[in-house]
């Protein structure tokens, strides 16, 4: 087990960084950016704090947490990602939230968990370029379909004129984020191919029914090429698929719900996949039937998410694509 000298939790969002010392007992705020590295320098320097033989304990945030990745690879500093759902359960019934607290739950999280958390390799820019495609294609799509959405208002308004100036230059829009959709696929592929481990990935995840191109590409981009996560359980929890119970003693009952701090992003892209796949999968079809017959349909498509994650995994782990043995359900 590796001996750390300080644990720093950090509680990371889009403009500021908390970072609590848990030895210490100190804590500061700085920007999410070059200027507040430089302060966290000087932080270190003013408590005798080495960061090189220190780690970093932060949450996934899906992309606010990549600049101060890059600060601690650019200085040696050990870091470390952790889901933030664990970090709230290890927890128990907690009173109080703001940054500074946040900061200091993380560190203390990890002062308990030390023996089984070590320091995460180099992030491969690949992998950022890769999530910074994928977002701007999502918001091309979305423009797209809302310039589509108010193309088919007008149509149906029965007061617009036959020469429209709006329909005109809504679908010269809808043409170009097509176009531009088209571009962001390309180079999405280009990227892909630049990697042999995340070509092989990604080619492995696509042969599953039901995984298309950019739902796999978001996998690869999410477990960081399956390096971030390896455990399928932990990424489905991550990605909101697994329900967890609410209930103490006997004055508290409900349902069993998925977490709000899940990535609803890849929520919604599984979603689509697990609607495909329970109709061409044989096997995840027949599963879905016998579920239905005594659970609600949402709870049955989480199962089938999960079933796919499962597969995602082993299949991953095993380097084998899916065997295309499955027909379209009847």
């Amino acid at each position: 087990m590796k001996k750390w000298n300080f644990i720093l939790g950090v509680d990371v969002s889009k403009l500021t960084l908390d970072v609590h010392c848990a030895e210490l007992n100190e804590h500061i705020q700085i920007e999410n950016g070059t200027e507040g590295f430089k302060k966290l320098r000087k932080w270190f320097k003013q408590f005798g704090i080495d960061p090189t033989k220190s780690i970093m304990v932060m949450e996934y945030t899906g992309g606010y947490e990549y600049k101060l990745i890059q600060f601690c690879q650019s200085f040696s500093i050990p870091y470390t990602r952790i889901p933030g759902l664990e970090i709230k359960n290890s927890l128990g019934i907690t009173r109080g939230k703001n940054d500074q607290v946040d900061a200091r739950r993380i560190a203390l999280y990890t002062e308990e968990k030390i023996k089984k958390i070590s320091a995460s390799k180099p992030l491969n820019k690949r992998i950022l370029c890769l999530k910074e495609l994928l977002a701007f294609r999502k918001k091309l799509v979305r423009q797209a379909a809302g310039m589509k959405a108010s193309v088919q208002e007008r149509i149906f308004m029965s007061e617009v004129p036959q020469k429209d100036l709006i329909r005109s230059i809504s679908e010269d829009k809808i043409r170009r984020d097509n176009k531009d959709i088209e571009k962001v696929d390309k180079a999405l592929q280009e990227l892909i191919k630049e990697d042999e481990s995340m070509l092989l990935n990604y080619r492995i995840v696509k042969s599953i029914k039901g995984i298309g191109p950019v739902n796999a590409l978001m996998t690869i981009a999410y477990t960081e090429n399956f390096t971030s996560f390896t455990n399928p359980r932990a990424y489905a929890v991550y990605a909101g698929v697994i329900p967890f119970d609410h209930s103490s003693g006997t004055s508290l009952k409900s349902r069993r719900r998925v977490s709000h701090l899940a990535n609803k992003e890849l929520k919604q892209e599984l979603n689509q996949a697990a609607k495909t796949a329970i109709i061409w999968d044989k096997d995840l079809s027949e599963y879905a039937a016998r579920k239905l017959k005594d659970k609600p349909y949402p709870l049955v498509l989480n199962n089938v998410k999960f079933k796919l994650i499962l597969r995602m995994f082993s299949l991953v782990k095993r380097g084998e694509p899916n065997v295309d043995n499955y027909q379209k359900a009847a």
